[in-house]
């Protein structure tokens, strides 16, 4: 059957268009998916790894021991749907923020505006460097037991019965609105990107960069996650740091 020529046109046109955003944005995006990176493996094991090991416990109780196959261990642990509805709501919340970030400028002509969001972001990350060796800062503290944390989890306490398919899926899709300072200077940055497009795609990097972290819990346990988060305890600050210095080396490099 051959293809649909408009269709393919269409696609072929959209695929060169998000390319093009892409790489005209490569240092946001290579700075999220590495803020994502080192960030999950210190912060995202200890605030989502109980999440996600409860997940895999309920996914692996729900079938008999005599009909649990290899690849079944497998596809529980790596909890697709929920990654997948966490990269949902992260993409909309890049596009959304960059799109408004972008219709600010636009209007105001405050070109400092998205030098001020990758500030923003690198404060953010430099936070979480300095409370990895031991700072005190309560304004990087979100919690748990917040007002929203227990509205969220009110809400997605039914999905957590049978997280599989649809339901680990809309799972994902709202434990993505949880407070995280992390993913709020993920967010900062993606906004000062300007454009709808280029905010998705910027929060797509930093998801994608949560991801191995996470799925490492569901394969390893809560006890080898634990020596994992220790050993990562070192390098994270150092990563964060460097992180923030590139962020805040762009954002000068706006207003310069």
């Amino acid at each position: 059957m051959e293809p649909n020529p408009p269709l393919f046109e269409l696609l072929t046109t959209g695929f060169g268009y998000c390319h093009a955003v892409a790489i005209d944005h490569s240092d946001l995006l290579g700075s999220l998916f590495l803020a994502g990176l080192v960030g999950s493996a210190s912060h995202c094991v200890g605030m989502c790894g109980p999440l996600v090991l409860g997940q895999v416990v309920t996914r692996m109780e729900a079938k008999s021991a005599a009909d649990m196959r290899e690849s079944d261990r497998y596809f529980n642990a790596v909890l697709l749907p929920y990654h997948l509805g966490r990269m949902t709501t992260y993409i909309g919340l890049g596009a959304g923020a960059a799109a408004l970030a972008g219709g600010v400028v636009n209007v105001t002509g405050l070109q400092w505006f998205s030098a001020a969001l990758l500030a923003i972001a690198a404060l953010f990350f430099l936070g979480y460097a300095l409370q990895r060796l031991g700072a005190t800062l309560p304004w990087l503290t979100t919690g748990g037991e917040s007002w929203w944390s227990r509205s969220v989890g009110r809400f997605v306490k039914p999905l957590f019965q049978r997280p599989v398919g649809i339901r680990g899926y809309g799972l994902g899709l709202a434990l993505g609105f949880l407070p995280c300072g992390l993913l709020y200077g993920a967010i900062a940055a993606a906004a000062s990107s300007g454009g709808a497009l280029a905010g998705a795609i910027a929060m797509a990097a930093f998801a994608l960069g949560t991801v191995p972290a996470l799925v490492g819990i569901g394969f390893a346990g809560h006890v080898a996650g634990t020596h994992w988060r220790t050993a990562t305890t070192r390098l994270t600050p150092i990563l964060l740091m460097l992180n923030a210095a590139v962020l805040t080396y762009m954002a000068w490099r706006i207003v310069a």
